[in-house]
C-alpha cells in the first residue's frame, strides 16, 4: 500500500475506527499517509443524549483525533441506530460529498452484515459513494471487522467475514487499544469483547493468520490495479 496517498476511514460511530483498524491507521500515519475519519453518527439530545454525555463524547472525540493525528475529521451528525429509518440518497449524498473533498485511494469501511443495522446502512451508502464512475481515484475498498459486531452478525444469508487482507500491526497495539479507553462507556473487564484482552487476543490470532505477532484483518471488497 506504499502508493497510497490519502486513505479514508469510515466510521457509523465513534470507537468503529479503532477497534477496526486502529492499528492500522497508527502506521499508516507514522509512514506519512494522509488519513481522514469519517463519522457517521452522533450523539444529540433528540436521540435521548443528555448535555453531559453529549459534551462528553465531544471530548472524546477530539482527544482520539488528536491521539491519531489525523488531517481531517468529518462529522455528519446522523442519529446512531436510526440509519435505516433515514432516506438513504441523504446519507449517500453526504458521504459521497466527503469522497470527492479528500479523494481517498483507499477506503476503509465497516462489514455489511455486522450485527447493528447502521453498519450496513453505512457499508451500502460508501459502496454507492465510491462508484468507479463517480469516484475513479478509488483504488482499493476494505471492510474492517468490528469485535462485538461483527461476530454477532449470522444472518443466515451471510456467508460470514472472510479476511483476505492482513496488515502487521506490532508496535501498535498497545497504543490502538489504549486510544479506545478514551471511550470510557465503550470498554469492560474480559469476557467483555471489548476489552483490553479480547483486542489483544483478536489482533495475536490475526496475526498467526499471517505471520506476524499482530495484525487487524480485513475483507477485500474491491480493488482497481
Amino acid at each position: 500500500m506504499s502508493e497510497a496517498k490519502s486513505i479514508l476511514v469510515v466510521a457509523p460511530h465513534a470507537d468503529d475506527e479503532t477497534l477496526g483498524c486502529g492499528g492500522t491507521i497508527l502506521r499508516f500515519r507514522a509512514q506519512g499517509y494522509k488519513v481522514h475519519w469519517l463519522l457517521v453518527t452522533g450523539m444529540s439530545e433528540h436521540s435521548g443524549f443528555s448535555k453531559a454525555r453529549i459534551e462528553s463524547r465531544k471530548k472524546e472525540i477530539k482527544t482520539v483525533a488528536n491521539l491519531y493525528d489525523f488531517n481531517g475529521i468529518h462529522e455528519l451528525n446522523y442519529p446512531p441506530a436510526e440509519l435505516d429509518t433515514l432516506p438513504k440518497g441523504s446519507i449517500v449524498a453526504s458521504i459521497s460529498a466527503v469522497v470527492k473533498e479528500i479523494r481517498p485511494e483507499i477506503v476503509f469501511t465497516p462489514y455489511r452484515n455486522d450485527a447493528h443495522s447502521d453498519h450496513e446502512v453505512v457499508f451500502d451508502s460508501v459502496m454507492s459513494a465510491v462508484k468507479s464512475f463517480r469516484a475513479p481515484f478509488v483504488k482499493k475498498i476494505l471492510a474492517y471487522e468490528t469485535i462485538s459486531e461483527t461476530d454477532f452478525g449470522m444472518k443466515p444469508e451471510d456467508g460470514g467475514f472472510k479476511a483476505n487482507v492482513f496488515i502487521d500491526i506490532q508496535g501498535y497495539l498497545d497504543r490502538k487499544i489504549s486510544i479506545l479507553e478514551v471511550f470510557e462507556s465503550e470498554i469492560g473487564e474480559f469476557p467483555f469483547p471489548r476489552s483490553r484482552k479480547a483486542l489483544t487476543a483478536l489482533a495475536y490470532l490475526r496475526g498467526a493468520q499471517c505471520n506476524a505477532e499482530a495484525a487487524e484483518a480485513f475483507m477485500l471488497i474491491k480493488e482497481i490495479i
